[in-house]
């Protein structure tokens, strides 16, 4: 990880370093530097969700790419893997993406796909951050004055989703909750035009609202539109809309580990899963692997990050992959994780096994698992403190060999993530809470 990028992406609060207009310009003309340092055409799609500060970072892009005679094309506000499809669609350069998932609004990013739709590589963001940080600026005699609006984005991007389905889609009741966010316009318009019975929940941006209270952070509301409304399922998306969180008819929320059995299953059965392989991350379950072992599947393991997910996926030849937060990877469709075409081919799973999400959904036992996120003023190495190496060592030996503890920092927020899994409830809290006291003693005083 470098000075700027974390694990997707640059991100911060926005107008304050490193999310600021300077990094915007900087940004913009070392992205037109390393397109022509690779003999690429230096035009770069821009696409943003719908917090405040978008507009400002994207002039800013704009300033900066063509300052060093890059062409912006502008997509306006659509998902994440809106501009990774637009990316290598319109064959361009690389795509922008000027967004902080699901952070609150204040904060903002930006997220960099190369010039065939996926992420960049961790070489590739260093030879930009050295580009960045240098601080050289633009080379002269190379301004341009062409910025373009790619107008029907959406659309291109609508007809992509539904090329993805493999048949028709089940009569099904589903509410979507957009999270104020980036997949407001497109997500109900496919799901119309699929002639879905869809109730829209949280698709009415104001640049504040994003992911407050809503999207797949926060389900309650979601949840409690499908017990009262007898739909057959609730699905919710991030800020950027890269990432799905589905609930069942029951109103209980699903994991993303959840989702990725279930269509882990769907593609076996279909004879589409290549090499009986499933690509996750260290905080998958430990359920997930056994309910994979159960259906006679492999499962390979990652460090945490999508895009550790999608290598490992093309070195393995594997298509499908994803992380328990709900970024779900369909190599066969697409380069990166995408919250609406993960939402498709799990409704067409119900459809395929004729079942309830809640049925399906039992395909995987769930281990008592507690998840706390401690916020921290340093990120010294986690290994070089004796101490905390000590408690997890302990912790672990009083789980006996039935579960886990995985502390990490993480790659875009001042926090500190302690995760213990075992098959007691109260001893795994017990273990995490302790643990995440002594960090946030030791770590921000």
């Amino acid at each position: 990880m470098g000075k700027l990028f974390g694990t997707d992406g640059i991100r911060g609060i926005a107008d304050q370093y490193p999310i600021n207009r300077e990094m915007g310009q900087r940004l913009g003309y070392s992205i037109v530097r390393f397109c022509k340092s690779q003999n690429i055409n230096p035009i770069i799609v821009i696409g943003r969700d719908t917090r405040a500060s978008g507009k400002m970072l994207e002039h800013a892009l704009v300033s900066g790419i063509l300052s060093e005679g890059g062409i912006p094309h502008l997509a306006g506000v659509i998902p994440t893997p809106g501009v990774a499809f637009l990316t290598r669609h319109l064959g361009v350069g690389a795509g922008i993406v000027i967004s902080a998932s699901h952070n609150p609004y204040e904060y903002n990013g930006f997220k960099i796909f190369s010039h065939d739709g996926s992420k960049l590589s961790e070489v590739e963001e260093l030879e930009i951050e050295d580009m960045i940080l240098e601080g050289t600026g633009p080379l002269p005699g190379g301004v341009s004055d062409q910025v373009e609006v790619v107008k029907d984005a959406n659309d291109r991007y609508i007809s992509f989703l539904m090329k993805s389905i493999p048949d028709q889609l089940p009569g099904t009741k589903i509410i979507i909750d957009c999270a104020n966010g980036a997949t407001f316009r497109v997500a109900p318009a496919l799901f119309k035009r699929l002639g879905l019975d869809t109730e829209v929940l949280f698709a009415e941006p104001d640049g504040r609202n994003i992911n407050k209270h809503c999207g797949s952070e926060y389900t309650e509301e979601l949840s409690s539109g499908v017990i009262e409304t007898g739909a057959d399922m609730g699905l919710a998306f991030d800020g950027d809309g890269d990432r799905l969180i589905a609930v069942d008819e029951k109103g209980c929320r699903l994991t993303g580990d959840q989702v990725l059995i279930i269509c882990a299953k769907m593609l076996r059965d279909r004879g589409e899963l290549k090499n009986n392989i499933v690509v996750s991350t260290v905080m998958s379950n430990m359920g997930f692997r056994s309910a994979l072992n159960d259906l006679g599947i492999k499962k390979v393991t990652t460090e945490v990050g999508d895009r550790h997910v999608v290598e490992e996926m093309k070195r393995q030849d594997g298509c499908l992959g994803g992380e328990a937060s709900g970024h779900i990877i369909f190599s066969d469709h697409h380069t990166t994780g995408d919250g609406i075409l993960t939402a498709l081919q799990l409704i067409f799973a119900i459809g395929m096994f004729n079942q309830p999400l809640s049925e399906l959904s039992s395909l995987m036992n769930i281990y008592p698992q507690t998840l706390i996120n401690v916020p921290v003023k340093i990120k010294p190495d986690i290994s070089q403190i004796p101490e905390l190496a000590r408690m997890i060592e302990n912790a672990e030996a009083e789980l006996r060999g039935d579960g886990r503890i995985l502390v990490r920092y993480s790659g875009t927020e001042p926090i500190c993530r302690v995760m213990v899994e075992g098959k007691k409830l109260e001893e795994v809290e017990r273990h995490a809470r302790t643990i995440a006291d002594f960090i946030n003693k030791k770590l921000n005083n």
